[in-house]
């Protein structure tokens, strides 16, 4: 399971990350600490998601 879930993050990490810098971008801070906060909130966010997802697909 830890190797679906590695490959899952890859998809799951960057989507996150990347959805949390588009919503810093559109409130308006462009600088570069609160991008970089964002997209390190959304990589640890994913972590949860992802093995959520890779037990749920392993269980099926």
């Amino acid at each position: 399971m830890l190797r679906l879930a590695t490959m899952l993050y890859a998809v799951i990490g960057s989507t996150l990350a990347g959805t949390a810098v588009i919503a810093v971008l559109v409130a308006g801070y462009t600088t570069l600490t609160p991008i970089l906060i964002a997209a390190g909130v959304g990589a640890l966010i994913a972590i949860p998601a992802t093995w959520f997802v890779a037990r749920m697909i392993y269980e099926a």
